[in-house]
């Protein structure tokens, strides 16, 4: 297979996965391991994320706008703030792993078990809130649930970083449009942040295989398309619906890769 077409293939399952509740980590790290496509570095893998997260930018504009524009108002400055302390939070956090010589699991066992079991955790979280009284108001609580949940999707490929702070934001009462865009807008600095920490450090630390930036930035830019539209349309999707078909395909998903290596 041409490398370019490899990397498009990539960019695609990076967009349309990112900001699913399926894990873009996970199935990225799933292809590579089955062989399918080949394997890639970090670099690349985080890299291509800062596409999807600058798809957010153009179809969140008009929110971002509000923002950027009503910066006097108080409750858009404290919005912001609680974007900011979300950011903060999962920062440092990721600094420390950094610091603590953390890398990703690449193994198929951890990634199909946290693909399960968030599934299942899916599931568990659409079935308590049914019914319930949902608020659209963002706290300094969930900020830092939101914060922290990012640092949880960090350690664990398969877990998904949209999943964890959208469901656990859920889970503490605010409404999944809220949570969503909560959730993805503190992913713009999150994944613009991880990218280029990670491109400051393959420049500084060059590896044994040279890196082909003409590559990656194909891939960044087929997943920045990509996920344009994948969040256009998640976005009118969680207006009538809830997020259990994504658990359902996380469960089956989850069991056919153990399947695989047990």
């Amino acid at each position: 297979m041409p490398a370019w077409l490899a990397v498009c293939i990539l960019g695609i399952i990076e967009g349309v996965t990112e900001f699913l509740p399926i894990s873009s980590t996970g199935h990225l790290l799933l292809v590579e391991n089955a062989h399918w496509l080949p394997q890639q570095s970090d670099l690349f893998n985080i890299t291509i994320q800062s596409g999807a997260a600058l798809a957010v930018l153009f179809a969140f504009a008009s929110r971002v706008r509000q923002l950027l524009t009503n910066i006097g108002d108080p409750n858009t400055r404290d919005y912001l703030s609680k974007l900011v302390l979300a950011f903060v939070i999962t920062g440092v956090g990721g600094l420390i792993l950094k610091k603590l010589g953390f890398t990703l699991p690449k193994e198929t066992a951890p990634i199909a078990w946290a693909t399960l079991l968030g599934g299942i955790g899916i599931l568990a979280i659409e079935w308590a809130v049914r019914g319930r009284r949902l608020t659209s108001e963002i706290t300094w609580l969930i900020a830092v649930v939101v914060g922290l949940a990012q640092i949880l999707a960090a350690v664990f490929p398969g877990t998904s970083r949209s999943a964890a702070t959208i469901l656990l934001a859920l889970a503490l009462g605010v409404a999944r449009p809220a949570a969503t865009e909560f959730s993805f807008l503190v992913g713009v600095p999150t994944l613009l942040a991880a990218g280029l920490y990670e491109t400051q450090h393959a420049l500084r630390h060059p590896g044994p295989v040279p890196t082909d930036w003409g590559m990656l930035v194909l891939g960044t830019l087929v997943s920045a398309v990509t996920a344009f539209f994948v969040v256009r349309w998640l976005i009118r999707w969680i207006q009538t619906h809830n997020f259990s078909p994504f658990g359902w395909y996380r469960i089956a998903l989850g069991l056919a890769m153990l399947a695989r290596v047990i």
